[in-house]
């Protein structure tokens, strides 16, 4: 009998290319998933290019990092979950028709979301709740600035900024449209970055101290005046360099404010345990508000899977606003 296929997106010099891959077999504690849906990150731009995302990624790979779908098959040693159950995931090879899934990674899809909506949910819940829970340690009252917000990773910061308790949630985005709509989801206040008075605006708001927390997407040119921001004793945690990955930095201004900067990343590997508890942290504090729709992102725009490549043009403009899905029909 012939090997069972499905359609995969794979990364080539050509750009995405849709081609014929084996169906795979889910292994121990894995699930197999017919995806429905699966959304466009930054991080596929760069796997395009044929980079590494953790331990998938390089040329000829299977593109797409999160997916929502149902249980079509079930490994051995899978107890948690049942053919036919709707879940949605973090994992590599999502832009497929069918990808694998471990027992121990995945969310149930409430009843109230469609698997597009759903689809937005796993990379921005683990990187969000690893970066403001665990980096920046909130506890409830304290500030929180989210630097580059109007992403879909941003937006869900704001959102478990809130989720958690801050006192006060501040989001920055360089576009006035984009600004308008961040109190949408969560934020008191909004700042633009390619602004000069932009540290003083959160100085006023915060009694001239600074924020607790920063989560810091932007980096670059703007990490001093980012410092400049942050409370003495406060918190910076680096998530992304959309500003610049390298600048001057005053290690003086770091030292006087006595600034915790923390690194994080899901581009170098992570043990599967860790992974694991990573999910299972996030489940415990936000579970509730996955279940009620607290926590959601918008669409900014839906393409079949047959026409990637304008998904990939729309996300490398970067004008959209929220998360850019594509469907397997």
């Amino acid at each position: 009998m012939a090997p069972l296929t499905m359609r995969a997106l794979v990364s080539s010099p050509e750009g995405p290319t849709l081609t014929e891959r084996p169906r795979p077999t889910p292994g121990p504690n894995q699930v197999l998933v017919r995806v429905h849906a699966a959304p466009l990150n930054r991080a596929d731009l760069a796997m395009l290019r044929s980079a590494s995302h953790g331990a998938v990624g390089g040329l000829g790979a299977p593109l797409g990092l999160e997916w929502a779908g149902q249980i079509a098959g079930l490994g051995e040693g899978v107890s948690d979950w049942k053919i036919g159950d709707r879940v949605m995931g973090a994992g590599g090879g999502a832009f497929a028709d069918y990808t694998l899934g471990h027992q121990a990674l995945m969310h149930a899809v409430p009843p109230t979301l469609d698997f597009a909506s759903a689809a937005t949910l796993p990379v921005a819940l683990q990187t969000m709740h690893d970066a403001v829970a665990t980096h920046g340690a909130l506890q409830k009252g304290q500030s929180v600035l989210i630097l580059g917000a109007s992403s879909g990773v941003g937006l869900m910061g704001l959102q478990i900024a809130r989720a958690l308790g801050a006192g006060l949630v501040i989001g920055s985005s360089t576009s006035p449209e984009k600004r308008a709509r961040l109190p949408q989801f969560g934020a008191d206040l909004t700042v633009d970055t390619g602004h000069d008075g932009w540290v003083d605006e959160i100085l006023a708001a915060t009694e001239g101290k600074g924020v607790d927390v920063v989560i810091d997407q932007l980096a670059g040119p703007l990490f001093n005046t980012t410092m400049r921001a942050t409370r003495i004793g406060g918190r910076i945690v680096n998530v992304g360099r959309m500003a610049g990955e390298s600048a001057p930095i005053d290690f003086d201004l770091h030292s006087m404010r006595r600034i915790t900067y923390v690194g994080v990343t899901f581009r170098t590997p992570r043990s599967g345990r860790e992974v694991a508890e990573l999910v299972q942290r996030t489940r415990a504090d936000l579970a509730p508000a996955i279940a009620d729709g607290r926590l959601a992102l918008p669409i900014d725009a839906r393409f079949d899977l047959t026409d990637a490549p304008a998904a990939f043009e729309k996300m490398a403009a970067n004008r959209h606003f929220g998360k850019i899905i594509l469907t397997t029909g």
